[in-house]
């Protein structure tokens, strides 16, 4: 599933934006780490360009957010509320109990039209009754899980974003705004047809919940409002989007808090490097960084780095680039997005041999990640290995899961005339791996 989400125009693969939901979902799971099920699985957050106020869980712990809901989000608790809730989802396997569900709700029908077809000699009506009401009685039995399910979800969730230190009235004031948007259609359906509980019932059910507890409030992070407006440019590519956000920025200079100045300053420079304009950017990211500083000398953010980085790019000013790059990974080592944008300022600088060694270096440490054998390739290509740059494709595509592919790659780095005995001992190993992988893909796609 997530390949197949990864590989649509939607996915949104912005590494700030993913960086930072994955840091906001890291601190919700740490005080929660039994969430993670038996096999310790990794969570991954990602978010996908959608209009609607929505995010779902899938199995293993991958969670999804609309772009929509991440700019709905008045605070950081609210839109921490929804990640917490998914993450309950994850947490009491409702996905996996719903499939064991419909496993077994599925001989109700079964057995209705058994006893519906002994029936219908004697009585037509009779019969046609009793197939239908078994499958009207699998239905129900359904909607009821999804909503108690989604009623556990609220529960675990509330708990989650308490104890990490977020305001649980962030759940309920996104609650009523999903309610406002919603209303046309929202509370109109009969309970009874409903896959989630009237929106008022869990409104009400949380304030009873919370109703003793002590008010806390939780201050937002800077990258909150920098990744809104982040996501304010993301959400319509188009050239009018651009324009948009553009002019939704320069609206919300006028608030003149530091925090609005900051991010309306930020969502400019964005807009201007997204049309070709890098100097202007720069400019505009400089007075952001100015704002920051304003009664706030340390603060500082990967955010902000990341963006400068990308000008700096753009602007061909690739020695600079280096410079800042090395700086920025040494001050956010655990920032993934900055450490491959330290591969691409070496890789357009000329610094092909360091940028070999350094990204050699990270695939050791971060095998999983098909974005470090893609730069490889790319710097064994323009060093002309032509067995090397394949090798890196082959891993790369099987990291996506295109194993055919992968193979193909490993057959054309076989016959590259660079191949040393070394790398074809790597070609022939990887090559039985991947050729055990496809066979057990196949099976279970026939069984499936």
């Amino acid at each position: 599933i997530m390949r197949d989400i990864k590989r649509n125009r939607d996915y949104l693969d912005d590494a700030p934006l993913q960086e930072y939901l994955n840091n906001l979902g890291a601190s919700l799971l740490a005080v929660r780490p039994e969430a993670r099920g038996e096999t310790q699985y990794d969570f991954f957050f990602f978010a996908v360009r959608d209009p609607m106020l929505n995010a779902f869980a899938l199995p293993g712990g991958f969670i999804g957010v609309h772009s929509a809901l991440v700019l709905a989000a008045q605070n950081e608790s609210e839109l921490a509320s929804v990640m917490a809730h998914e993450i309950g989802h994850v947490a009491q396997r409702h996905i996996a109990r719903m499939l064991g569900k419909q496993k077994q709700d599925m001989l109700i029908p079964l057995a209705a039209m058994v006893l519906g077809a002994l029936a219908i000699s004697s009585s037509p009506d009779a019969g046609m009754a009793m197939i239908m009401g078994g499958q009207g009685l699998a239905l129900q039995r359904r909607l009821n899980f999804s909503r108690d399910a989604e009623r556990e979800a609220d529960r675990v969730g509330l708990d989650i974003m308490s104890e990490a230190g977020f305001e649980t009235t962030g759940m309920i004031n996104f609650f009523g705004r999903l309610q406002q948007a919603s209303r046309a259609y929202s509370d109109t359906a009969p309970p009874y047809l409903r896959s989630h509980p009237m929106t008022s019932e869990r409104i009400a059910d949380i304030q009873a919940r919370t109703r003793d507890q002590r008010y806390r409030q939780h201050a937002d992070s800077l990258d909150f409002k920098l990744i809104q407006a982040r996501v304010k440019v993301l959400q319509d590519p188009s050239h009018q989007g651009a324009l948009d956000a553009a002019a939704s920025f320069e609206r919300q200079l006028q608030v003149k808090t530091r925090p609005a100045i900051v991010a309306g300053k930020y969502g400019l420079a964005f807009v201007a490097l997204k049309q070709g304009h890098p100097a202007k950017a720069q400019t505009l990211l400089n007075e952001a960084r100015a704002a920051l500083k304003n009664g706030a000398p340390t603060a500082t953010s990967a955010v902000l780095a990341s963006l400068s980085l990308d000008i700096k790019l753009a602007a061909h000013q690739f020695k600079e680039a280096v410079a800042e790059a090395d700086a920025a990974h040494n001050q956010f080592p655990l920032s993934r997005g900055i450490a491959h944008q330290y591969a691409d300022a070496l890789f357009a600088a000329g610094q092909y041999d360091d940028a070999v060694a350094y990204l050699r270096d990270q695939a050791q440490m971060y095998r999983h990640e098909p974005e470090l054998y893609d730069r490889l390739a790319k710097v064994y290509a323009a060093l002309k290995m032509q067995a090397q740059q394949h090798i890196a494709l082959a891993e790369s595509y099987a990291l996506n899961g295109s194993l055919p592919a992968a193979l193909d790659q490993l057959s054309i780095a076989r016959k590259a005339p660079d191949a040393s005995f070394y790398e074809l001992s790597i070609i022939d190993a990887r090559e039985r791996e991947m050729k055990a992988q496809r066979l057990e893909e196949i099976r279970l796609e026939k069984e499936g």
